[in-house]
């Protein structure tokens, strides 16, 4: 690997750097990202567990100069190896949760669906113990943490984590679907259940506002608006129509979505929260969504307004299944990843925001 004294930012990746061709190991960086190549309970497209893989090979094609964030590459990035017991756990998890899915999460009093499940469930718990462990052993030796999923339940960990060392702190949460649901087809851990289980397990988290949400049960929406004040809810069909209506996204990012965060946020990243065309081989895409600079220049209004960015994770990016050249999806996961990490920097006062 290229030495720090050597390495040009201007240059080509080599072939055997880091994340976004960056030199820095584990120690010389400020923020380490997680990978966590997971998908037990996708049950419609599936591909993410290969995500984090992609957007590694994706990354060395990113330019490091960044027009928002001066050289945030400096305060040192750095992506973990993946975890082969996870990669393990996730091929049992998977092959026992099909079964589940198959029978459309009906399982009554077959022994073999129960003990498929229980058994997809006890994976998936240990899934996030991993995960607390390793961002907890992150956060106490000084690094700021990025979870790179794998499906959207990958996280639940790392927020517990954060949450012992912040007793109060919101999440921004982009995503096309709500992911409220109360253990969707009896999996606990469904990527359809994080922010129910979220809101349910980890009290230090006091608001959820939620931004592109546009696929949900009736369930969904009772359980949110339930919340009151804890969960704001940015529906994609109310944010069009203020738009329709003459609004611009400056003022709706300012005023009305990043006024209602806390001090210090937490950033959780479907992407299929944006537009399909960005992200066409996610698992679950759906019609409508941000646009890639709409949600930019949201993430960019949260540090702005002078909040912290405490932690984020970035889900649910697939590869095309079918044409192993199709780069498309990793390229703009990497470049999310990229700005989501110089943007944190910046809160942190690890790199300078640009004005």
């Amino acid at each position: 690997m290229t030495s720090l004294t050597s390495f040009d930012p201007n240059a080509a990746s080599s072939a055997d750097s880091g994340i976004f061709g960056l030199p820095y190991s584990e120690k010389e960086s400020a923020l380490v990202f997680l990978p966590v190549p997971w998908e037990a309970t996708t049950s419609y497209g599936a591909g993410t567990s290969k995500g984090p893989a992609a957007i590694l090979e994706a990354s060395r094609q990113v330019d490091l100069f960044d027009i928002d964030v001066e050289k945030p590459y400096e305060a040192g990035m750095f992506l973990l190896p993946e975890s082969r017991q996870v990669r393990t756990w996730n091929r049992k998890a998977k092959a026992e949760a099909a079964k589940v899915i198959r029978a459309g999460g009906v399982i009554g009093k077959n022994a073999k669906l129960r003990s498929a499940l229980k058994t997809v469930n006890a994976l998936s718990g240990m899934l996030n113990d991993y995960v607390f462990a390793e961002t907890k052993r992150l956060l106490k030796s000084g690094k700021f943490v990025g979870v790179l999923g794998g499906d959207h339940s990958v996280p639940f960990g790392a927020i517990r984590a954060v949450a012992e060392k912040h007793p109060s702190f919101g999440i921004l949460h982009l995503d096309a679907h709500s992911d409220t649901r109360r253990a969707f087809e009896g999996f606990a851990w469904s990527h359809a259940s994080i922010m129910h289980n979220v809101l349910e397990n980890i009290p230090q988290v006091k608001k959820l506002v939620q931004v592109g949400i546009r696929d949900f049960c009736e369930e969904e929406y009772d359980y949110t608006r339930a919340q009151g004040e804890r969960v704001q809810v940015f529906y994609d069909r109310d944010l069009a129509r203020k738009k329709f209506e003459g609004a611009n996204w400056w003022d709706v990012s300012r005023d009305l979505i990043v006024s209602a965060l806390p001090q210090e946020v937490w950033i959780s990243f479907d992407i299929d929260g944006l537009d399909p065309k960005f992200c066409p081989h996610t698992g679950t895409p759906v019609p409508g969504g941000l646009d890639y600079q709409e949600a930019l220049h949201l993430l960019w209004t949260v540090v702005h307004s002078g909040r912290k960015i405490i932690g984020f994770d970035l889900n649910e990016v697939s590869p095309d299944p079918s044409n192993s050249e199709d780069e498309w999806d990793a390229n703009v996961g990497a470049r999310l990843l990229y700005k989501l990490g110089a943007l944190m920097l910046a809160s942190q006062g690890k790199a300078t925001l640009r004005r």
